[in-house]
């Protein structure tokens, strides 16, 4: 009777295909040596109850495994969202390692590096290089623990900012505390970029035609427009996934321009009456409050964790192939890039121009020293590959905000957004961008405001998350350490809010914009 019950039981049981070499089968299908000891080449495993020796005990064994790994995969498959399929994030998810440090290294490295030693100017070297290396390696802690948090829920991915804020503070406190700096940091960034590279194209312009093309020149909002076009046309790409080329683009051009300014600027004589002693102001408070408006400028030069999971987002992800490694790899490539290029840039630029940096940055003041000491062909290529990288990095911060309003278009109309529909809400968001860009056209020279109100993304937030989330034993050194961090990040960005605040409506602590002799 029992030999007949094991027959019976056996038949139920799906039929394995038998391996007939020493091998046995993954979960997967794939298969993977046995392990071998050293000693007769037998198996180094001890006893299973599965091992007796019988005409079931082969069969019955590979059909636990089988069914240990099906049960792994159940117990972390993704419970998949339909309207995710529909939505510019998370349409595509063939990302890889490389598509992850072409989008890293395209939202990290900008103009944001350009404004640098302006900072320094207001620092000086101690301070500036200091504050500049605990930015990045703060900075780069809390990349690594978003990616780690992306997965942290088995059968969960968070593949955006505010979800994963959702989850740690809950479903009304996390859209409050992330929608906003997360959308003003997109869009402002977007509407930086229209200023920046309109006017970068307009010098580009006048370094090529020179005289020929003073007759009747295009005006700065003219060629605002122009690139706002161009920005437009470029934004039809339908996802994340198929702006890898322009991210690729965008990085390669950021890298070689941030190369070429530094090198050109320390290559020629530095300016008369140069120093490096900290910008002399006329009171403590003014001294104070600059201090602080040139660290939001170091804070802002390290945003783009608002684009994190997003770009994890677009990796398959399987139990057996977690996309947060492929995302580390490619995450840690792009910041060794980004910290080849902003730290000689901070460092090259206060060295070449000093206290004399204007407050547009090191490319406005390589134009303005040495603009008739450099040849036409080399500066007309840098402000070419300003305007390449702006290009680029319009794309991809303004794909979370494409991303929501088609989020909100499926979610009342149960039906993905159709061509005229996609294109309409990105050209509208262009000109929207534009329009601001007009009404102030000083917000290119906002980083320290900018990276006061949105250092809680890339500084705080993620600390906060991880203690709320992971749950690290109570009053051990990582739950010390990520409250540490988070409550300092806090501080440091109602800090430099104010500080930003400050500098904005006190002219007199604007720098002028030297020209020379």
């Amino acid at each position: 009777m029992e030999e007949e019950r094991l027959e019976t039981e056996l038949i139920s049981i799906p039929a394995t295909p038998r391996v007939l070499t020493p091998e046995i089968q993954t979960p997967s299908g794939q298969r993977s040596p046995r392990p071998m000891s050293k000693e007769g080449g037998k198996s180094s495993t001890g006893w299973t109850p599965t091992s007796f020796l019988s005409p079931i005990g082969t069969p019955m064994k590979r059909v636990l495994v089988n069914m240990k790994g099906y049960l792994e995969e159940v117990g972390h498959l993704t419970k998949l969202n339909p309207q995710d399929a529909w939505l510019p994030i998370t349409e595509s998810r063939n990302g890889n390692a490389h598509y992850a440090a072409f989008h890293n290294l395209n939202a990290g490295v900008g103009f944001q590096a350009l404004v640098l030693p302006v900072a320094f100017s207001f620092l000086g070297w101690s301070w500036g290089i200091v504050s500049l290396t605990i930015a990045y390696f703060w900075q780069l802690y809390t990349l690594w623990i978003l990616v780690q948090l992306h997965e942290a829920v088995p059968g969960k991915r968070y593949n955006r900012y505010v979800e994963l804020a959702q989850a740690a503070f809950g479903e009304r406190l996390g859209v409050w505390l992330a929608l906003f700096p997360t959308v003003y940091l997109s869009a402002g960034t977007a509407t930086a970029l229209i200023l920046i590279g309109g006017e970068t194209m307009k010098l580009f312009f006048e370094i090529v035609c020179g005289p020929l093309c003073t007759s009747n020149p295009l005006t700065t909002v003219e060629w605002y427009l122009v690139f706002t076009s161009l920005c437009i046309v470029l934004s039809q790409l339908p996802n994340l996934n198929s702006i890898a080329g322009l991210s690729l683009v965008g990085a390669v051009t950021a890298i070689f321009y941030s190369t070429m300014v530094w090198v050109l600027s320390v290559s020629q004589p530095r300016p008369p009456n140069i120093a490096y002693q900290p910008v002399p102001l006329p009171s403590f408070s003014a001294s104070l409050f600059s201090f602080l408006n040139a660290l939001g400028i170091i804070a802002f030069a390290f945003r783009g964790h608002n684009l994190v999971l997003e770009i994890q987002s677009t990796m398959p992800s399987t139990f057996k192939h977690p996309a947060h490694i492929p995302m580390w790899k490619g995450a840690k490539v792009a910041y060794f890039f980004i910290a080849m290029c902003v730290f000689p840039v901070a460092i090259g630029g206060f060295w070449a121009y000093g206290n004399l940096m204007p407050s547009g940055g090191i490319l406005n003041a390589l134009f303005a020293f040495h603009s008739h000491d450099i040849s036409r062909g080399l500066l007309a290529m840098t402000f070419l590959l300003v305007v390449f990288s702006c290009l680029s990095g319009f794309q991809i911060y303004s794909m979370p905000v494409f991303d929501s309003f088609e989020a909100s278009y499926t979610s009342r109309t149960n039906r993905p957004c159709s061509v005229w529909v996609r294109s309409g809400f990105r050209v509208v968001y262009g000109f929207i961008n534009f329009f601001i860009g007009i009404a102030l056209p000083f917000l290119a020279s906002l980083a320290g405001l900018l990276g006061g109100l949105t250092l809680p993304v890339t500084f705080a937030y993620p600390c906060f998350m991880w203690v709320l989330i992971k749950k690290p034993s109570k009053y051990s050194f990582n739950w010390y350490f990520n409250w540490t961090l988070g409550w300092l990040g806090i501080a440091f960005s109602l800090a430099f809010s104010i500080g930003g605040i400050w500098s904005m409506v006190n002219s007199g602590l604007k720098l002028k914009f030297f020209k020379p002799n």
